[in-house]
């Protein structure tokens, strides 16, 4: 596979970045299974691993770890993520300091590494200082446990802020981001892509397949599938939800393009998020081989100008049709104290 640049690091990365939440208990709990996949998607070209400590509870980080034990580590940009809760202990989650220098401790020995290439912040989390948290994330850079920061999902303002931080107040510089990016989740477009090309930002997108929607199995007249990630996020599956409809509708037209351009609808989607400039690397994330072969030749493809316009023509630019898929709500939005004024009665 043709290296891209990772940002402005000097890091060379390709173009499909291997995702590891499916290995573990939320998607293939055969780990030598696993690690053959991680193996043959190497063995592929790829030189970047993606995983998180909440994928299967640490179970995923696990299997990564022992996938490049004997000499592989060095070959691999590893990533990794924190923020999830990890237990009940109500502190054993977020972006606090306190709990990030345990964390990447625990990660770290999940990973049987002794340094993680990026760590990113998972989500925002507003109640937390975001200097605070690049506070810790620069110490633990300055200490050698991690070589560079990076953010999962965060809306533009926040990316910004991270800029802004690390000028006046003298912290490490947040160096990418990983947001969703699809056919059918096409909203980072407006914001997010320009303002990280702005900053000579990474762009490592996850869920380019939509959750599955584009792998060609949800189908108009097809028993839909039911998996562990249509369990764990409902509101992106439930065909009762007219935007999960009209998801469906716009999946059915872009099948039939796929299908009129000789392209499965796998190797379209992922060549569509790849065809964006600000782009570095399309997450992927199979849970078995096939599904890892199915997908490994979309970095080849290229889309023509005339393709891509009909593209536009399903799913305008900037357009998410389910919100649910754009992976974080604010609690400005979510919480309807941020939204309505108190009142309160004589006393």
């Amino acid at each position: 596979m043709t290296l891209r640049a990772f940002g402005r690091t000097g890091v060379r990365v390709s173009p499909l970045t291997l995702g590891a939440m499916m290995f573990g208990a939320w998607g293939n709990p055969d780990h030598d299974d696993s690690i053959r996949i991680i193996h043959r998607a190497l063995d592929a070209g790829i030189n970047i691993i993606d995983t998180a400590d909440m994928y299967s509870r640490g179970e995923s980080e696990e299997i990564v770890g022992k996938a490049l034990a004997g000499g592989l580590r060095d070959e691999v940009v590893l990533a990794t993520k924190f923020h999830a809760p990890m237990d009940d202990n109500p502190n054993h989650r977020g972006n606090s300091r306190r709990w990030i220098i345990r964390e990447v401790e625990n990660s770290l020995l999940r990973l049987r590494t002794d340094w993680i290439d990026l760590y990113q912040v998972h989500r925002p989390e507003p109640g937390t200082d975001f200097d605070d948290t690049l506070g810790a994330l620069s110490d633990l850079v300055h200490q050698g446990k991690i070589r560079y920061i990076g953010t999962s999902t965060f809306e533009p303002s926040a990316i910004v802020e991270g800029q802004w931080i690390a000028q006046r107040r003298g912290r490490e510089r947040v160096v990418s981001e990983q947001p969703p990016y699809s056919l059918l989740a096409r909203g980072i477009e407006r914001e997010v892509l320009p303002v990280a090309q702005r900053y000579g930002l990474a762009v490592i997108p996850w869920s380019p397949l939509a959750g599955g929607w584009l792998t060609g199995r949800y189908r108009k007249g097809v028993e839909l599938p039911v998996s562990g990630r249509s369990q764990r996020t409902p509101g992106r599956f439930d065909l009762t939800l007219p935007a999960n409809v009209a998801k469906l509708e716009a999946v059915e037209q872009l099948a039939l393009l796929a299908e009129e351009a000789g392209l499965s609808l796998v190797h379209l989607a992922i060549a569509f998020v790849l065809e964006h400039p600000a782009v570095t690397s399309a997450i992927i994330g199979p849970r078995t081989m096939e599904q890892l072969e199915s997908q490994l030749d979309a970095a080849k493809v290229t889309l023509s100008p005339d393709l891509l316009d009909r593209i536009d023509t399903i799913v305008p630019p900037g357009t998410t049709i389910n919100t649910a898929d754009g992976g974080y709500e604010p609690p400005s939005l979510t919480d309807p104290a941020h939204r309505r004024r108190t009142t309160v009665g004589p006393e």
